[in-house]
């Protein structure tokens, strides 16, 4: 059985409730703001400042941009499944969106985040795929309070809609 099938079938065939599991940590440095800044024309003195973000900022220090942060969800989870992203034997899961996310308190530069992952439920959606919800929580080393709680969504759709001929989303 390949890597992605093992990996997806406690997502496909679980229940709500169901632990799916802890990815590693991963280091959220300057370096990454920074690129992340960039990338989204984000200049934000708070983010990529460092003197201006200890001497002005609301925490001591330059922090994750909220959305580089959401942005790491998909690492930290394909990290905990070892998902090969060329397989396409077991199917695909299409970012589909989130029901509720919340950023609760903030990644500081320098830090360690890692997510857990927990089956929320399926549900069909009006086009006939499988919606799958995983509840997730990223947290911060040594940090009580998580970063980030979502219920995040994914549509699955089965092998023969992967090819070449492109997906019926």
């Amino acid at each position: 059985m390949n890597i992605a099938k093992e990996a997806y079938n406690p997502i496909l065939s679980g229940c709500s409730g169901d632990v799916l599991g802890i990815s590693d940590w991963v280091r959220i440095d300057q370096a990454m703001i920074d690129k992340f800044g960039e990338l989204t024309h984000d200049i934000d003195p708070m983010h990529m400042d460092p003197e201006w973000a200890t001497r002005s900022g609301p925490f001591g220090g330059t922090t994750a941009y909220g959305f580089l942060t959401i942005s790491m969800l998909t690492h930290l989870f394909r990290s905990m499944v070892e998902q090969d992203l060329r397989n396409t034997d077991f199917g695909l899961f299409l970012n589909y969106g989130f029901d509720k996310l919340r950023l609760v308190s903030p990644v500081p530069s320098g830090s360690r985040i890692r997510g857990r992952f927990e089956h929320g439920g399926i549900r069909e959606d009006d086009g006939g795929r499988r919606i799958v919800k995983i509840l997730c929580e990223v947290e911060v080393e040594g940090q009580e309070r998580p970063a980030l709680v979502c219920e995040w969504l994914s549509a699955w759709l089965p092998p023969e809609s992967c090819g070449e001929s492109g997906l019926s989303a």
